[in-house]
């Protein structure tokens, strides 16, 4: 199969199912309508002009940024799409944050090992991530309850 890479944010549509079948929590259509437009930028990979893969960067564009919604299509997993799409993104904050920006992201099971390949570092025991969910937690795309 051959993917392409596109320096774009994913449709609504996209966004939500990429989402979905990749285990991440769901997202309402509202809430993706509202967050999409703010994202610094992001990386879509397609076969066949179908999209399979994505990742953005968000943040205010000069302190923080964060890297999140890291998702590919299961049938189209372990072909390298989400490191060629993370590095991407890193490629990318590397070119337009400045010195002193603070870039973060959460790591879930083993893709802490490719993040740290970019230089990311757990941040313990200086500090540790925190989450909220604002009214209790949506659940996942697969029923499960995240720990």
């Amino acid at each position: 199969m051959t993917y392409t890479f596109h320096a774009e944010t994913p449709s609504i549509d996209d966004y939500r199912r990429l989402r979905a079948v990749s285990g991440l929590s769901v997202k309402s259509e509202a809430a993706a309508r509202l967050g999409l437009p703010n994202t610094c930028h992001a990386v879509v990979a397609r076969c066949q002009g179908r999209a399979v893969g994505m990742g953005r960067v968000i943040g205010d564009g000069g302190c923080h940024f964060q890297i999140v919604d890291m998702a590919v299509e299961p049938e189209h997993q372990g072909r390298g799409i989400g490191k060629r799409i993370f590095t991407d993104l890193v490629a990318w904050l590397r070119e337009s944050a400045p010195d002193t920006a603070y870039v973060s992201l959460i790591a879930d099971g083993d893709a802490r090992h490719l993040y740290a390949k970019e230089g990311f570092e757990p941040v313990m025991p200086a500090s540790i991530g925190m989450a909220m969910w604002v009214h209790g937690f949506p659940g996942r795309a697969d029923g499960l309850r995240e720990a």
